[in-house]
Parts: structure tokens; sequence; C-alpha cells
């Protein structure tokens, strides 16, 4: 490895994958999906449920940002959970 791209970083470089876990709530699956941004990452997350049939599914984004992917992660879920709790299959 050269110098060069020991300070600035190689151009080969693959970002790894965020991992994220499904959670079931009160019949509803919460997916959360933070988004990367310059000051950490984007609260983030899907909620979806079967409804009539059909999959239905919300995409919840909000404007707070927060360093740590696994504390990002958390706040998406509770968000998440806040959200069904407030609105229920009204959500869709």
């Amino acid at each position: 490895m050269s110098l060069f791209s020991r300070l600035f970083g190689s151009k080969h470089k693959s970002e790894s994958p965020v991992k994220t876990t499904t959670v079931e709530y009160q019949g509803f699956r919460i997916t959360p999906q933070p988004m990367k941004e310059a000051q950490g990452y984007r609260l983030c997350a899907v909620i979806e449920k079967e409804v009539g049939g059909a999959a239905k599914s919300h995409t919840l984004i909000r404007a707070d940002t927060i360093t740590s992917l696994d504390e990002c992660n958390a706040a998406s879920i509770a968000k998440a959970r806040q959200m069904i709790d407030q609105q229920g299959e009204r959500l869709f």
C-alpha cells in the first residue's frame, strides 16, 4: 500500500453494508434504514403491515442526525413505535 493511499484512502475500498434487523411491533414490521449524512446518520425507518391482503408500507424520515449507527437504529425503531402508537392503521 502506498503512502498516498494510506493518507487519503484507497479508491478500491468498499463501504461495509449497513446491517439492520426487522422488529415486529403490534402487527407492524419496522426496519430501520439510517441514511448516511455528513454529520452522521439521518433517522429513517420503513413501517410495513399486511392490510386487507395487500402489503402497505410507510417510509419514516426525520431531520434528526445521530453520529452512532447503533443509536440511530434504536432511535428509528423508537420513533416508528411512537408513530404506530399515535396513528395505527391511519399511517397508510
